[in-house]
């Protein structure tokens, strides 16, 4: 008897009978193979997407000069969950009025930290810090959360965030300090525009 490619299958009496290949046959398992690989491959990008790395368009000129309008970015989803934010880092949070609204500002103070803005220097337990990242000076704003010359200390589990536009940014100075589960991630990489694309590396205070 020749070789055939087959399947081999067993009729009601249990003996063994022989199904053989046909070309429709071998068409729906690749197709069946392909359609595993297509479903595997959209699961491995659902789970990257939602909890590890995420791309996010910068919105508005909060984080200028660092970040410009309409740039792309690569968050990171993980790394902060498994060690504490450092100062410097920029980050995508939670808008503290609109779950909906994310917003990107840089990590100033951390938890159980003193800061304070006067004479449009910021101060962390009574350091000034060298923020060579900025353009202008720090303003504080009437009826804001801090005002000139005033420090507070930033509870446990929060932290206090300033946009790099100081004059033009939505941050700490305007809503208080952000809880450590309105953080979404922490900016990694610039994709867009091309001459523009890097890694995003956190500012070195002496």
């Amino acid at each position: 008897m020749s070789e055939i490619d087959s399947r081999l299958l067993f009729n009601e009496d249990n003996v063994e009978i022989i199904k053989p290949h046909t070309p429709m046959t071998r068409f729906v398992d690749f197709a069946f193979d392909v359609l595993q690989q297509i479903a595997l491959g959209a699961a491995f990008f659902v789970i990257f997407y939602m909890y590890i790395i995420s791309p996010n368009q910068v919105k508005g000129s909060s984080m200028y000069p660092t970040f410009h309008d309409k740039e792309y970015i690569l968050t990171d989803k993980i790394s902060f969950k498994l060690r504490d934010l450092h100062r410097g880092e920029v980050i995508i949070l939670q808008s503290p009025d609109n779950p909906d609204v994310d917003f990107i500002k840089r990590v100033i103070a951390l938890p159980g930290e003193r800061v304070k803005i006067l004479d449009g220097n910021v101060y962390v337990n009574d350091t000034q810090l060298d923020e060579q990242y900025i353009e202008v000076e720090t303003p504080t704003f009437a009826n804001g959360f801090i005002l000139e010359g005033e420090e507070k200390t930033v509870p446990d589990g929060n932290y206090f965030v300033l946009g790099d536009n100081r004059p033009g940014s939505a941050d700490s100075r305007e809503y208080g300090f952000i809880p450590h589960d309105h953080v979404i991630g922490r900016v990694l990489y610039r994709y867009f525009p091309l001459s523009r694309a890097g890694a995003i590396k956190d500012p070195q205070y002496p």
